[in-house]
């Protein structure tokens, strides 16, 4: 109340500040690396799918080996790859990060989009780091596709149209001498003479290609200029080289002698055509090439990444899960064994459960790695018999953007679209659809 003269009352209009005081909640500070790791084939989903509640529920007997980081995973159940249009394992795997369908494609039967990690690249890491992002895949390009990129075997796609597919790296000597020969101590001058070359042949073609993109019309400039960007890219790679921190150390280099990361180029539709040694190293391979791409995140080489354990065919044998035949023909060319999927599904959630512990391992400056980042598990269809997309078996985990780990949410038949908007919207994009927009009806709710 205040009192002017004459002793006349004039009362306050009501203020916030009267209230009861609300303690303040800062928002989220944005993610700051995405991780997407695909497995082949879906899953068994009754021996996927947890029991109990959002908050207290235990882990499948698939998902039991990711017990260790429980609290460090969301269980996303309910959701339906409705964009997933086409042919029944290339529609998955490309709608699995674009949102798009295969349906009217004018792109060679890829994807009609971007992918959401070459989305969170351009926002996070393209002109920043090393590398705006890392695609690397093992035992990848089985089968039909004889070891070339196709839409049986795509999940990248570039940021810009017309979305060109992104063949993920194959080898692992290359990975490593690529992403980490400036760090090993034993090249010596090597790395150096290497880099200066590099740097040297880059400088001749960015000449030689501005010289030319003069002289061209429109279309062929467009097409040069494109070309061009992609060799400034690699220019700041090289200049943009990491330290060796207490974060940041070289992975432990493996023999893969045995392993041919070409062997796909060798392989007959059927599957029949195998390759046991190459096969055999697999556990290893991808070991190493989860150690690296863990690495490529500690020492800020990139913050965005891609591992591909093989492709939809997936027609590579098991030997260390004594299963003599190929992926494929357990879900369903040889009918569907559901014990020899389990075994494989099982297999992978322990390479997830190493994948994330490492992670957690890593001392960011008062967090792990873990904390600052999202890590997307996926597949192109969740039930290998029918073919089915719906109740996709996708897990996430992390902490970057706030999201609430330790949960099981499952959600009404929505549309997978909604998770990818979700992601996006964890890195800070505020858009509230992506994909294709008759397949996306905005963010999921709960996950922070």
């Amino acid at each position: 109340m205040l009192r002017g003269a004459g002793a006349i009352a004039v009362s306050l209009p009501w203020l916030e500040i009267m209230g009861t005081e609300r303690p303040a909640h800062a928002a989220p500070a944005p993610a700051k690396r995405f991780l997407a790791v695909y497995t082949p084939g879906g899953t068994v989903l009754n021996r996927w799918r947890p029991t109990g509640s959002e908050t207290s529920f235990t882990l499948s007997p698939i998902l039991a080996p990711l017990a260790p980081v429980q609290n460090r995973l969301i269980v996303v159940d309910g959701l339906d790859m409705k964009s997933a249009r086409g042919e029944q394992h290339q529609a998955g795997i490309i709608a699995w990060l674009t949102g798009t369908s295969q349906e009217g494609s004018n792109n060679g039967g890829y994807g009609q989009g971007p992918s959401i990690d070459q989305v969170i690249a351009a926002r996070i890491s393209a002109g920043q780091k090393a590398k705006a992002s890392i695609q690397i895949a093992l035992r990848w390009a089985t089968g039909k596709s004889h070891g070339l990129l196709s839409p049986m075997n795509a999940a990248n796609f570039e940021n810009d149209a017309p979305h060109k597919p992104i063949p993920p790296r194959l080898d692992p000597v290359e990975i490593f001498t690529e992403l980490f020969g400036t760090l090993n101590p034993n090249d010596g001058n090597d790395a150096a003479r290497r880099l200066a070359r590099k740097q040297s042949i880059l400088d001749f073609l960015d000449r030689r290609y501005a010289t030319l993109s003069s002289q061209l019309g429109a279309a062929d400039k467009q097409k040069i200029d494109q070309h061009l960007t992609k060799i400034r890219e690699i220019e700041r790679s090289l200049s943009n080289l990491p330290v060796e921190t207490s974060a940041c150390k070289v992975p432990t280099r493996v023999d893969t002698s045995d392993y041919n990361p070409r062997t796909g180029l060798n392989a007959d539709n059927d599957g029949k055509v195998k390759d046991t040694s190459t096969d055999a190293a697999i556990p290893k391979v991808g070991k190493l090439l989860t150690d690296m791409m863990v690495m490529a995140f500690a020492c800020d080489i990139t913050g965005v990444g891609t591992l591909q354990w093989s492709d939809t065919e997936a027609k590579h044998t098991f030997p260390w899960l004594n299963l003599t035949e190929h992926h494929h023909f357990y879900q369903h060319d040889g009918g569907f064994r559901p014990n020899e999927c389990e075994a494989i599904c099982t297999w992978y959630s322990k390479q997830h459960l190493y994948l994330l512990q490492e992670m957690e391992k890593i001392d960011m400056g008062g967090h792990s790695l873990l904390d600052e980042s999202v890590v997307f598990f996926g597949s192109e269809l969740s039930d290998p018999p029918s073919h089915k997309k719906n109740d996709m078996p996708f897990l996430l985990a992390g902490g970057g953007g706030g999201l609430r780990t330790g949960r099981w949410l499952r959600y009404p038949n929505l549309p997978h679209n909604n998770l990818l908007v979700s992601i996006l919207n964890l890195f800070g994009d505020t858009r509230t659809t992506f994909g294709d927009p008759r397949d996306c009806t905005g963010p999921l709710t709960n996950l922070t």
